[in-house]
Protein backbone atom coordinates (compact mmCIF):
# COMPACT_ATOMS: atom_id res chain seq x y z
CA UNK A 1 0.00 0.00 0.00
CA UNK A 2 1.00 3.77 -0.14
CA UNK A 3 0.85 5.46 2.43
CA UNK A 4 1.32 9.57 2.27
CA UNK A 5 2.69 8.36 -1.13
CA UNK A 6 5.36 6.47 0.37
CA UNK A 7 5.32 2.71 0.31
CA UNK A 8 4.35 0.33 3.05
CA UNK A 9 4.05 -3.19 3.62
CA UNK A 10 2.19 -4.76 6.57
CA UNK A 11 2.37 -8.37 7.22
CA UNK A 12 0.74 -10.80 9.48
CA UNK A 13 2.34 -13.68 10.68
CA UNK A 14 0.78 -16.35 12.98
CA UNK A 15 2.19 -19.51 14.47
CA UNK A 16 0.44 -22.08 16.07
CA UNK A 17 1.61 -23.55 19.24
CA UNK A 18 2.25 -27.20 18.51
CA UNK A 19 1.92 -28.52 22.67
CA UNK A 20 -2.08 -28.89 22.41
CA UNK A 21 -3.40 -29.29 18.70
CA UNK A 22 -6.93 -29.78 18.70
CA UNK A 23 -10.45 -28.92 17.67
CA UNK A 24 -12.72 -26.48 19.47
CA UNK A 25 -14.82 -28.58 21.36
CA UNK A 26 -12.04 -31.51 22.04
CA UNK A 27 -9.08 -29.12 23.26
CA UNK A 28 -10.25 -26.29 25.85
CA UNK A 29 -8.10 -25.06 28.44
CA UNK A 30 -4.65 -26.16 29.71
CA UNK A 31 -2.84 -29.49 30.04
CA UNK A 32 -0.68 -30.67 33.02
CA UNK A 33 2.12 -29.16 31.93
CA UNK A 34 0.73 -25.81 31.65
CA UNK A 35 0.40 -25.46 27.61
CA UNK A 36 -3.18 -24.49 26.27
CA UNK A 37 -5.48 -25.14 23.50
CA UNK A 38 -5.66 -22.21 20.24
CA UNK A 39 -2.53 -20.94 21.78
CA UNK A 40 -1.28 -18.53 18.74
CA UNK A 41 1.21 -15.92 18.51
CA UNK A 42 0.46 -13.14 16.12
CA UNK A 43 3.55 -10.72 14.33
CA UNK A 44 2.48 -7.60 12.73
CA UNK A 45 5.43 -6.44 10.36
CA UNK A 46 5.43 -3.06 8.74
CA UNK A 47 7.99 -2.12 6.64
CA UNK A 48 8.48 1.62 5.62
CA UNK A 49 10.84 3.45 4.00
CA UNK A 50 14.00 0.91 5.27
CA UNK A 51 12.46 0.73 8.80
CA UNK A 52 11.14 -2.56 9.45
CA UNK A 53 8.89 -2.54 13.00
CA UNK A 54 7.04 -5.47 14.79
CA UNK A 55 4.30 -5.97 17.18
CA UNK A 56 3.47 -9.51 19.07
CA UNK A 57 0.24 -10.56 20.72
CA UNK A 58 -0.38 -14.36 21.84
CA UNK A 59 -4.09 -16.11 22.22
CA UNK A 60 -5.12 -18.99 24.34
CA UNK A 61 -7.57 -21.03 26.04
CA UNK A 62 -8.28 -19.99 29.53
CA UNK A 63 -4.81 -21.69 31.40
CA UNK A 64 -7.04 -24.07 33.05
CA UNK A 65 -8.15 -27.59 33.51
CA UNK A 66 -11.74 -27.30 31.88
CA UNK A 67 -14.32 -29.07 29.67
CA UNK A 68 -17.10 -28.39 27.13
CA UNK A 69 -18.48 -31.95 26.12
CA UNK A 70 -20.78 -32.12 23.11
CA UNK A 71 -23.94 -33.32 23.53
CA UNK A 72 -26.15 -32.06 21.02
CA UNK A 73 -26.63 -29.35 22.73
CA UNK A 74 -26.04 -25.79 21.35
CA UNK A 75 -23.92 -24.86 24.23
CA UNK A 76 -23.01 -27.59 26.25
CA UNK A 77 -21.82 -26.65 29.97
CA UNK A 78 -18.45 -25.79 30.59
CA UNK A 79 -16.69 -27.85 33.98
CA UNK A 80 -13.96 -27.03 35.63
CA UNK A 81 -11.76 -30.45 36.43
CA UNK A 82 -10.74 -29.90 39.75
CA UNK A 83 -7.55 -31.30 40.20
CA UNK A 84 -4.66 -30.62 43.14
CA UNK A 85 -2.13 -29.09 40.34
CA UNK A 86 -4.41 -26.27 38.62
CA UNK A 87 -2.15 -23.69 40.14
CA UNK A 88 0.78 -25.25 39.07
CA UNK A 89 -0.54 -25.33 35.72
CA UNK A 90 -1.68 -21.93 35.40
CA UNK A 91 2.05 -20.80 36.81
CA UNK A 92 3.75 -23.13 34.59
CA UNK A 93 2.01 -21.58 31.77
CA UNK A 94 2.82 -17.64 32.34
CA UNK A 95 6.24 -18.70 34.15
CA UNK A 96 6.92 -19.91 30.25
CA UNK A 97 5.41 -16.36 28.77
CA UNK A 98 7.20 -14.24 30.79
CA UNK A 99 10.46 -16.16 30.51
CA UNK A 100 9.86 -15.88 26.22
CA UNK A 101 8.31 -12.15 26.28
CA UNK A 102 9.73 -10.47 29.48
CA UNK A 103 6.56 -9.33 30.36
CA UNK A 104 2.38 -9.96 30.82
CA UNK A 105 -1.07 -8.60 30.92
CA UNK A 106 -3.67 -11.00 31.06
CA UNK A 107 -6.56 -9.79 29.36
CA UNK A 108 -9.96 -12.23 29.69
CA UNK A 109 -12.87 -11.25 27.73
CA UNK A 110 -15.27 -13.63 29.04
CA UNK A 111 -18.95 -12.73 30.17
CA UNK A 112 -19.07 -12.74 33.69
CA UNK A 113 -22.30 -14.46 34.22
CA UNK A 114 -23.65 -18.27 33.85
CA UNK A 115 -20.55 -21.23 33.10
CA UNK A 116 -18.68 -18.20 31.30
CA UNK A 117 -18.79 -16.08 34.54
CA UNK A 118 -17.59 -19.89 36.79
CA UNK A 119 -14.79 -19.86 34.83
CA UNK A 120 -13.42 -16.32 34.15
CA UNK A 121 -14.29 -16.10 38.45
CA UNK A 122 -11.54 -19.68 38.71
CA UNK A 123 -9.28 -17.44 36.45
CA UNK A 124 -9.16 -14.31 38.24
CA UNK A 125 -8.80 -16.43 41.74
CA UNK A 126 -5.73 -18.17 39.74
CA UNK A 127 -4.28 -15.13 38.79
CA UNK A 128 -4.34 -12.91 41.87
CA UNK A 129 -1.47 -16.00 42.81
CA UNK A 130 0.87 -14.40 40.67
CA UNK A 131 1.83 -10.71 41.52
CA UNK A 132 4.32 -10.46 38.53
CA UNK A 133 1.37 -10.96 36.04
CA UNK A 134 -1.85 -8.32 35.69
CA UNK A 135 -4.86 -9.70 35.10
CA UNK A 136 -7.79 -7.49 33.20
CA UNK A 137 -11.36 -8.91 32.99
CA UNK A 138 -13.44 -7.49 30.72
CA UNK A 139 -16.78 -8.70 29.76
CA UNK A 140 -16.69 -8.00 26.06
CA UNK A 141 -20.49 -8.69 25.15
CA UNK A 142 -21.80 -6.51 27.86
CA UNK A 143 -19.34 -3.47 27.10
CA UNK A 144 -19.45 -3.94 23.18
CA UNK A 145 -22.64 -5.08 22.32
CA UNK A 146 -25.65 -4.02 20.65
CA UNK A 147 -23.88 -2.11 18.69
CA UNK A 148 -21.50 -0.28 20.99
CA UNK A 149 -18.29 -1.53 19.43
CA UNK A 150 -16.70 1.64 20.29
CA UNK A 151 -16.65 0.78 23.89
CA UNK A 152 -13.54 -1.37 23.28
CA UNK A 153 -11.81 1.83 24.28
CA UNK A 154 -12.86 1.25 27.92
CA UNK A 155 -10.66 -2.12 27.54
CA UNK A 156 -7.95 0.25 26.09
CA UNK A 157 -8.26 2.52 29.06
CA UNK A 158 -7.35 -0.33 32.00
CA UNK A 159 -4.38 -1.26 29.79
CA UNK A 160 -3.01 1.58 28.25
CA UNK A 161 -0.28 2.26 30.37
CA UNK A 162 0.79 -1.52 29.85
CA UNK A 163 -0.05 -1.68 26.58
CA UNK A 164 2.64 1.74 25.10
CA UNK A 165 5.08 0.45 28.18
CA UNK A 166 5.92 -2.73 26.22
CA UNK A 167 5.64 -1.22 23.07
CA UNK A 168 7.03 -2.61 19.80
CA UNK A 169 10.08 -4.08 17.91
CA UNK A 170 12.12 -1.60 15.56
CA UNK A 171 14.94 -2.11 13.11
CA UNK A 172 16.34 1.29 11.34
CA UNK A 173 17.41 1.30 7.67
CA UNK A 174 21.14 0.16 8.64
CA UNK A 175 19.92 -3.22 10.85
CA UNK A 176 20.15 -0.92 13.86
CA UNK A 177 17.69 -1.78 16.69
CA UNK A 178 15.94 1.31 17.47
CA UNK A 179 13.01 -0.22 19.87
CA UNK A 180 12.32 -3.50 21.43
CA UNK A 181 8.99 -4.52 22.49
CA UNK A 182 9.04 -5.53 26.45
CA UNK A 183 6.06 -7.48 27.29
CA UNK A 184 2.88 -8.98 25.20
CA UNK A 185 -0.78 -8.91 25.73
CA UNK A 186 -2.65 -12.17 26.07
CA UNK A 187 -5.90 -12.38 25.21
CA UNK A 188 -8.66 -14.93 25.14
CA UNK A 189 -12.39 -15.50 25.07
CA UNK A 190 -13.96 -18.91 25.34
CA UNK A 191 -13.19 -20.28 21.73
CA UNK A 192 -10.02 -16.84 21.51
CA UNK A 193 -11.39 -16.67 17.48
CA UNK A 194 -14.36 -13.96 17.85
CA UNK A 195 -13.93 -11.80 20.37
CA UNK A 196 -10.48 -11.72 21.11
CA UNK A 197 -9.64 -11.40 17.24
CA UNK A 198 -11.76 -8.54 17.35
CA UNK A 199 -9.77 -6.72 20.08
CA UNK A 200 -6.16 -8.11 18.77
CA UNK A 201 -6.97 -6.00 16.21
CA UNK A 202 -7.88 -2.92 17.89
CA UNK A 203 -4.75 -3.13 19.55
CA UNK A 204 -2.59 -3.74 16.73
CA UNK A 205 -4.37 -0.53 15.08
CA UNK A 206 -3.20 0.92 18.13
CA UNK A 207 0.21 -0.33 17.90
CA UNK A 208 0.85 0.87 14.18
CA UNK A 209 -0.42 4.28 14.69
CA UNK A 210 2.40 4.47 16.98
CA UNK A 211 5.11 3.09 14.58
CA UNK A 212 3.75 5.20 12.11
CA UNK A 213 4.08 8.52 13.99
CA UNK A 214 7.54 7.26 15.05
CA UNK A 215 8.45 6.95 11.24
CA UNK A 216 6.97 10.75 10.76
CA UNK A 217 4.41 8.64 8.34
CA UNK A 218 1.32 10.26 10.64
CA UNK A 219 1.27 13.22 12.41
CA UNK A 220 0.52 12.82 16.19
CA UNK A 221 -2.73 13.75 15.21
CA UNK A 222 -3.47 11.61 12.48
CA UNK A 223 -3.98 7.61 12.55
CA UNK A 224 -4.25 5.11 9.79
CA UNK A 225 -7.72 4.98 10.33
CA UNK A 226 -7.91 8.75 8.33
CA UNK A 227 -6.73 6.94 4.83
CA UNK A 228 -9.18 5.36 3.41
CA UNK A 229 -7.31 2.75 1.10
CA UNK A 230 -4.49 1.94 3.33
CA UNK A 231 -7.16 1.44 6.43
CA UNK A 232 -9.40 -0.99 4.07
CA UNK A 233 -6.26 -3.05 3.67
CA UNK A 234 -5.44 -3.15 7.34
CA UNK A 235 -8.81 -4.44 8.21
CA UNK A 236 -9.24 -7.03 5.37
CA UNK A 237 -5.68 -8.46 6.52
CA UNK A 238 -7.01 -8.83 10.13
CA UNK A 239 -10.73 -10.47 9.26
CA UNK A 240 -8.63 -12.97 6.65
CA UNK A 241 -6.23 -14.00 9.62
CA UNK A 242 -8.91 -14.57 11.64
CA UNK A 243 -10.81 -16.69 9.62
CA UNK A 244 -7.60 -19.02 8.87
CA UNK A 245 -7.21 -19.23 12.53
CA UNK A 246 -10.69 -19.78 13.11
CA UNK A 247 -11.23 -23.05 9.93
CA UNK A 248 -8.12 -24.59 11.89
CA UNK A 249 -9.91 -24.76 15.14
CA UNK A 250 -13.70 -24.56 14.62
CA UNK A 251 -14.09 -25.51 11.06
CA UNK A 252 -15.81 -22.05 10.25
CA UNK A 253 -14.98 -19.00 9.52
CA UNK A 254 -14.76 -16.53 12.36
CA UNK A 255 -17.72 -14.44 13.90
CA UNK A 256 -17.84 -10.94 14.17
CA UNK A 257 -16.08 -10.36 10.98
CA UNK A 258 -18.01 -6.70 10.67
CA UNK A 259 -16.58 -5.57 14.11
CA UNK A 260 -13.38 -6.08 12.50
CA UNK A 261 -14.53 -4.67 9.34
CA UNK A 262 -16.95 -1.88 10.01
CA UNK A 263 -16.71 -1.94 12.97
CA UNK A 264 -20.74 -2.69 13.26
CA UNK A 265 -22.39 -5.43 13.08
CA UNK A 266 -24.53 -5.71 9.69
CA UNK A 267 -27.53 -7.70 8.14
CA UNK A 268 -25.54 -9.78 6.03
CA UNK A 269 -22.66 -10.38 8.84
CA UNK A 270 -25.67 -11.60 10.94
CA UNK A 271 -26.82 -13.74 8.49
CA UNK A 272 -22.97 -15.06 7.24
CA UNK A 273 -22.59 -15.13 11.73
CA UNK A 274 -25.86 -17.31 11.78
CA UNK A 275 -24.49 -20.00 9.35
CA UNK A 276 -21.59 -20.17 10.55
CA UNK A 277 -22.94 -20.99 14.27
CA UNK A 278 -24.90 -23.59 12.44
CA UNK A 279 -22.41 -25.34 10.73
CA UNK A 280 -19.89 -25.07 14.39
CA UNK A 281 -23.05 -26.93 16.32
CA UNK A 282 -22.88 -29.77 13.13
CA UNK A 283 -18.59 -30.29 13.03
CA UNK A 284 -18.99 -30.15 16.77
CA UNK A 285 -21.00 -32.57 17.31
CA UNK A 286 -20.69 -34.75 14.42
CA UNK A 287 -17.60 -34.50 13.08
CA UNK A 288 -14.57 -33.24 15.21
CA UNK A 289 -14.35 -36.34 16.64
CA UNK A 290 -12.76 -37.69 13.90
CA UNK A 291 -10.54 -34.63 13.38
CA UNK A 292 -9.38 -34.92 16.90
CA UNK A 293 -7.73 -38.34 15.97
CA UNK A 294 -6.36 -37.21 12.88
CA UNK A 295 -4.96 -34.32 14.50
CA UNK A 296 -3.78 -36.47 17.49
CA UNK A 297 -2.19 -39.33 15.38
CA UNK A 298 0.01 -36.79 12.47
CA UNK A 299 1.02 -34.56 15.42
CA UNK A 300 2.66 -37.40 16.76
CA UNK A 301 0.77 -37.37 20.19
CA UNK A 302 -0.34 -40.81 19.65
CA UNK A 303 1.05 -43.81 19.02
CA UNK A 304 0.31 -47.01 17.30
CA UNK A 305 0.73 -50.01 19.13
CA UNK A 306 0.71 -52.51 16.43
CA UNK A 307 0.75 -55.45 19.08
CA UNK A 308 -2.64 -53.42 21.41
CA UNK A 309 -6.56 -53.76 20.08
CA UNK A 310 -7.66 -50.97 17.45
CA UNK A 311 -9.23 -47.90 19.54
CA UNK A 312 -11.74 -47.66 16.73
CA UNK A 313 -12.68 -51.27 17.64
CA UNK A 314 -16.83 -51.22 18.07
CA UNK A 315 -18.08 -50.70 21.70
CA UNK A 316 -21.26 -51.51 22.13
CA UNK A 317 -23.65 -48.83 21.35
CA UNK A 318 -20.88 -46.78 20.43
CA UNK A 319 -20.98 -48.85 17.05
CA UNK A 320 -23.54 -47.10 16.04
CA UNK A 321 -23.12 -44.22 13.66
CA UNK A 322 -24.17 -40.97 14.90
CA UNK A 323 -25.61 -38.77 12.99
CA UNK A 324 -27.96 -41.24 10.66
CA UNK A 325 -29.44 -42.41 14.07
CA UNK A 326 -30.20 -39.75 15.85
CA UNK A 327 -31.83 -37.91 12.75
CA UNK A 328 -33.83 -41.45 12.12
CA UNK A 329 -35.20 -41.26 15.33
CA UNK A 330 -36.41 -37.61 15.90
CA UNK A 331 -37.35 -37.12 11.59
CA UNK A 332 -39.09 -40.45 12.26
CA UNK A 333 -41.05 -39.56 15.11
CA UNK A 334 -41.90 -35.87 13.46
CA UNK A 335 -42.65 -36.98 10.32
CA UNK A 336 -45.33 -39.70 11.65
CA UNK A 337 -46.95 -37.26 14.07
CA UNK A 338 -47.42 -34.33 11.56
CA UNK A 339 -49.38 -37.62 9.19
CA UNK A 340 -51.50 -38.65 12.45
CA UNK A 341 -52.37 -34.72 12.86
CA UNK A 342 -53.12 -34.40 9.54
CA UNK A 343 -56.19 -37.02 9.59
CA UNK A 344 -56.68 -36.12 13.37
CA UNK A 345 -59.83 -34.25 11.84
CA UNK A 346 -61.39 -36.95 10.31
CA UNK A 347 -62.62 -39.22 13.44
CA UNK A 348 -61.56 -39.77 17.34
CA UNK A 349 -59.78 -43.04 16.33
CA UNK A 350 -57.02 -40.82 14.17
CA UNK A 351 -57.07 -38.03 17.36
CA UNK A 352 -55.71 -40.63 19.31
CA UNK A 353 -53.19 -41.63 17.22
CA UNK A 354 -51.73 -38.82 16.25
CA UNK A 355 -51.71 -38.05 20.39
CA UNK A 356 -49.70 -41.48 20.56
CA UNK A 357 -47.32 -40.52 17.87
CA UNK A 358 -46.96 -37.38 19.62
CA UNK A 359 -45.96 -38.59 22.81
CA UNK A 360 -43.93 -41.39 21.28
CA UNK A 361 -42.13 -38.42 19.20
CA UNK A 362 -41.45 -36.42 22.42
CA UNK A 363 -40.14 -39.39 23.96
CA UNK A 364 -37.45 -40.06 21.84
CA UNK A 365 -36.49 -36.75 21.47
CA UNK A 366 -35.79 -36.70 25.23
CA UNK A 367 -34.01 -39.90 24.75
CA UNK A 368 -32.22 -38.47 22.33
CA UNK A 369 -31.03 -35.65 24.62
CA UNK A 370 -30.76 -37.90 27.35
CA UNK A 371 -27.88 -39.31 25.76
CA UNK A 372 -26.41 -36.47 23.24
CA UNK A 373 -22.99 -37.22 23.94
CA UNK A 374 -23.62 -40.86 22.92
CA UNK A 375 -24.71 -39.68 19.37
CA UNK A 376 -21.89 -37.23 19.05
CA UNK A 377 -18.56 -37.79 17.47
CA UNK A 378 -15.99 -38.05 19.80
CA UNK A 379 -11.89 -38.96 19.47
CA UNK A 380 -10.64 -42.31 20.63
CA UNK A 381 -7.05 -41.75 20.72
CA UNK A 382 -6.00 -39.34 23.40
CA UNK A 383 -7.47 -38.10 26.82
CA UNK A 384 -8.45 -34.75 27.00
CA UNK A 385 -5.63 -33.24 28.83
Amino acid sequence: MKLKNSPAVIKLISRRCTRRLGTRMWRRGANLEGDTANFIETEQLLEFEGHISSFLQVRGSIPLLWEQIVDLSYKPRLSLIHHEQTSKVVERHFNDLLQRYGGCVAVDLTDKHGDEGLLSNAYAEEMQKLPNVRYVSFDFHQSCGNGNFDNIQLLYDLISEDFEKQGYFLLDSEGKILAEQEGIIRSNCIDCLDRTNVTQSYLARKSLNFQLQRLSALSPTESISMFSEDYEIFKTLWVEQGDEISLEYSGTHALKRDLVRFGKQTMTGIIKDGMSAISRYYLNNFQDGVRQDAIDLISGRYTVNRNGPSPFQPKGFESLSYLPVASAIVIGGLTATTITLNQAGRNAQHFVSSMVCAGVAAGLMAVVKANGRQFCSKPRLCGLL
